[in-house]
This record gives structure tokens, C-alpha cells and sequence, in this order.
């Protein structure tokens, strides 16, 4: 997620300070993903040190206020052009769960399958039963637009994750099958040791 890119766009709109941002930002996502306003003036630091917002005076309650530069501009443009690269992909750790539960001792990962199956199931329901809240009425105004477009991306991304559930445990199933038909051949037992000979006494 792109905070950088995202306070920015907001302040495109005119200058801003800073827990105004994280509002206006967790109103745009729904709040799907909260920042705190540390976060937020992190960023801004960052940013005018990079020379995209620079301070813009104070309100009249006497919070900073920080404006978009023209290379802000550009590098927002910029963003908006630029497709979301998807060639290194974020680590995921529902994938890495269950590649680390395959063969792992003691885990039955149909049983972490089917877990987190009706863990996906359950939020795809609340994102669905959202989405029809926001639906009634029509959104009007550019929030709830936003939001209503985020609250849909939510429901394909765990759409499409309980059907990779579904594929993983067919997979899986497939390969047992596989298993029992043809089961690898037991190691060859090693040769016994041959029985050791006593020593013989001399005669006295």
C-alpha cells in the first residue's frame, strides 16, 4: 500500500495537515487500512524532503499545513500511469502457511485448509453484506464511491482465495490417491552382521 501515494492525491485537493490526511484517507478506504497519524507525518517529513508537499502556513487552530509541490504532481501523475507491478509480488502468508504445512510433522493441512476456508467464507459474507449497506442508497459523493470500489475488490481477492482453497484441497487429494496407487518400495534391509568367532585358548 502506497501511504505516499495516497497523501498526495489528497492533497491535490488543497493543503491539508496532518490527522486531517489520515482522516480523509480512512474515509476514502473505508477504513480497510487504519494509519495513525505517526504514520502520516512520517510520510509528510519524507515527502518534503523529497521536495513533493511543502508547508503551507497554519489553520486557524494552528496545525501545520502541508501543499503539493509540482514534482509531487509529477510523481503522482506519475503513479496514476503506471500499472501496480505485480512481478515481485508481497509475501503472503496464508501461500507460505501452506507450503510450509506440506509435509510438516504433526500438521494435517486439510485441517489448515479447511480452517481458513471458513475463516474466507466469513469475511467475504461481511464484505458482501457491506456492500449492499453501501448500496443503499446510491453512493453520492467521491467517499463512497471509493469505498464501495474497495469493498468489491475485497470480495473478488477472497472470491478468488476460496476457490484456491478448493484447488489446494483437490490437489492434495489427488496426490494421496496417487500415493496409495503406487507407495514407494520400503529401503532394502541391511545385511545381518556376521556372528564374531571366539578366540581360542592356546594350550598351556
Amino acid at each position: 500500500m502506497s501511504i505516499r501515494h495516497g497523501l498526495l492525491a489528497l492533497l491535490e485537493h488543497g493543503p491539508r495537515y496532518g490527522s486531517q490526511l489520515r482522516t480523509e484517507f480512512e474515509s476514502r478506504t473505508g477504513a480497510t487500512w487504519p494509519l495513525n497519524v505517526g504514520q502520516v507525518y512520517t510520510t509528510l517529513n519524507r515527502l518534503e524532503r523529497d521536495g513533493m508537499v511543502a508547508q503551507d502556513g497554519e489553520d486557524e487552530a494552528g496545525h501545520t499545513l502541508y501543499a503539493i509541490t509540482g514534482a509531487g504532481r509529477a510523481e503522482l501523475r506519475a503513479w496514476f500511469e503506471r500499472p501496480v507491478d505485480r512481478t515481485s509480488p508481497a509475501r503472503d502468508e496464508l501461500a507460505i502457511k501452506l507450503a510450509m504445512a506440506v509435509g510438516a510433522p504433526a500438521v494435517d493441512i486439510r485441517d489448515v485448509i479447511q480452517s481458513q476456508r471458513r475463516h474466507t467464507v466469513k469475511a467475504m459474507q461481511d464484505y458482501t453484506r457491506l456492500k449492499a449497506q453501501a448500496l443503499e442508497p446510491a453512493p453520492a459523493d467521491r467517499d463512497e464511491i471509493a469505498w464501495l470500489l474497495v469493498l468489491e475488490q475485497l470480495i473478488f481477492q477472497t472470491e478468488a482465495e476460496a476457490r484456491w482453497l478448493d484447488h489446494c484441497e483437490a490437489r492434495l487429494i489427488r496426490l494421496s490417491a496417487a500415493a496409495e496407487q503406487h507407495p514407494e518400495p520400503a529401503p532394502p534391509h541391511a545385511p545381518a552382521p556376521a556372528p564374531a568367532h571366539g578366540h581360542r585358548r592356546r594350550p598351556g
